[in-house]
């Protein structure tokens, strides 16, 4: 793949380029010196660049017109900053480029540093992940290391941030790319069916089994098996699990003869394992089989830099081959998107563009077109937690979790005032499990829950949510944009609900 890479040279410093030119020539590399932005021009249209090296001149106006027209072609950049440049990573992001060095550096470093950009451009195209943010690179990085080896990797994400796809990257770059990528979604199925989906079952193993049917894990032998929602799992099936992970050998439902397989087991769950296992929900042995490996997925918005990437790609996708010309998306509707919470993530991201791309007039996305929900982000509801003790001592292992969990909340509700950083956030709580937080708890936790209280036992969703509007209209005194602001929500939507709970 790199030995036909070409790479494209900028001759701002010839002290630095001309050394460069030679060294990628000599490495195999196809290379073009270019002195001007035209000549970029000329040369993209020529011949697509596999990598942009920037030797200097990296704060010119010629400099940032030439990173976005790689931006927008999807082609890394590498710039090469002077020693003085000591804060080269938000340097980088100010530039717009993949990657930055501190001259003076010698050619065969860049060499070696273009080597891998091209190797991670290569995995993005063959596997779908799209972004040049610092998370992408980490997670690059991490799947490079893990996919030549043999161990369980743990993916740990939000809904919609592409767990999936990073499980194809891990076998696709693996020595087991050849074999079978088996997925299952352990969430989607009941006990019953999920142990024969995994293991298979013999005739006759119970009623329905007309005939013998192989299991997944005897169908990704040789490969990777790619098991979602793995906090789903009922205990019989983490029991039937664990002894697979141990000994790589199980019995078919109804089956007396062990069968041994060689399978790779990449696991993802959107939910935190660690919590599920100190509520007994979740084996801990079992997980600590399962997390030999870990990636962690940053959701879309701790990504932003990478929405309009992926928002170019998706107009890509859905206006090819349709014939109909379409302008694209305007900046203030670019902007708007950079700016949504998405708690759907990618996938909310991508049906929204869908969306878009089918309804929008004038075969353009602008501002407008964007819906008022977008913004809202994810509802903040009263939640009843299962079966809390009534006879919690305070320091007890008990307390200690549920005081992680009421300061976990907090922290999220804090995050989620800094999104929208338009006014404050209300969270009402009153109960846990039907009993007063004071009968729970000891005043120590009961001093993290926020002070205001709209829920009452028996409430429907409908009264919470005009009881949260009665009061931000109170205490802002009817002015409806700032209650607008203080809810989190579009002022639009807010006269959508002022209308039908009739509280004009």
């Amino acid at each position: 793949m790199t030995t036909a890479a070409t790479i494209l040279i900028t001759m701002d410093d010839l002290e630095t380029a001309v050394p460069l030119n030679a060294a990628f020539e000599e490495a195999g590399f196809a290379t073009d010196m270019v002195s001007s932005l035209d000549d970029v021009r000329r040369t993209v249209k020529r011949v697509k660049p596999d990598l942009v090296i920037l030797t200097g001149a990296v704060h010119e106006p010629h400099a940032a017109h030439l990173t976005e027209l790689a931006h927008e072609q999807e082609i890394p950049s590498l710039a090469l900053l002077e020693a003085t440049d000591s804060d080269q990573g938000p340097r980088s992001s100010r530039l717009g480029v993949t990657e930055v060095l501190a001259k003076p550096v010698a050619p065969a470093d860049v060499v070696s540093t273009a080597r891998r950009l091209l190797r991670w451009r290569d995995m993005q195209e063959r596997t779908g992940i799209v972004g040049d943010s610092a998370a992408i690179k980490e997670m690059l990085f991490k799947i490079e290391q893990m996919a030549p080896a043999n161990s369980t990797v743990l993916i740990e994400g939000e809904s919609g941030t592409g767990k999936e796809l990073v499980a194809k990257a891990i076998h696709e770059f693996s020595p087991r790319r050849g074999k079978a990528f088996i997925a299952v979604n352990c969430a989607a199925l009941p006990e019953t069916l999920l142990e024969s989906e995994l293991f298979g079952h013999e005739k006759g193993a119970f009623t329905g089994a007309a005939e013998r049917r192989l299991g997944r894990f005897e169908l990704a032998d040789g490969g990777t098996i790619f098991l979602d929602e793995i906090g789903e799992i009922p205990h019989s099936v983490q029991v039937r699990l664990l002894r697979v992970l141990e000994s790589r050998a199980f019995f078919r439902v109804g089956g007396t003869e062990p069968i041994q397989v060689n399978v790779r087991v990449v696991a993802a769950t959107n939910r935190s394992l660690k919590e599920r296992v100190a509520l007994g929900e979740f084996r801990d042995d079992l997980f600590y089989r399962l997390n030999v490996l870990n990636i962690y997925l940053a959701p879309l918005r701790e990504r932003r830099s990478d929405i309009p990437l992926l928002v170019h790609r998706f107009i890509d996708e859905f206006t090819s081959g349709t014939g109909a010309p379409f302008r694209g998306i305007t900046p203030a509707a670019m902007q708007r998107l950079v700016e949504a919470p998405w708690p759907g993530n990618v996938r909310q991201l991508r049906n929204l563009i869908e969306s878009m791309v089918v309804l929008a007039p004038g075969s353009e996305i602008r501002a407008s077109d964007i819906p008022d929900d977008v913004f809202e982000g994810p509802a903040l509801l009263p939640a009843r937690v299962n079966q809390i003790p009534h006879d919690v001592e305070p320091g007890s292992r008990e307390f200690e979790f549920i005081l992680r969990g009421l300061m976990d909340l907090r922290y999220q509700v804090e995050e989620l005032k800094r999104r929208v950083d338009e006014g404050p956030q209300r969270v009402q709580v009153i109960e846990v499990a039907g009993m007063p937080v004071a009968d729970v708890v000891s005043d120590r936790v009961e001093s993290l829950l926020p002070d205001e209280v709209v829920y009452r036992p028996g409430m429907t969703m409908a009264q919470v949510e005009k009881a949260a509007i009665e009061a931000a209209l109170k205490e802002t005194g009817g002015n409806r944009r700032e209650a607008a602001q203080v809810l989190g929500i579009g002022e639009r939507t807010l006269y959508r609900k002022i209308n039908r709970y009739q509280l004009g």
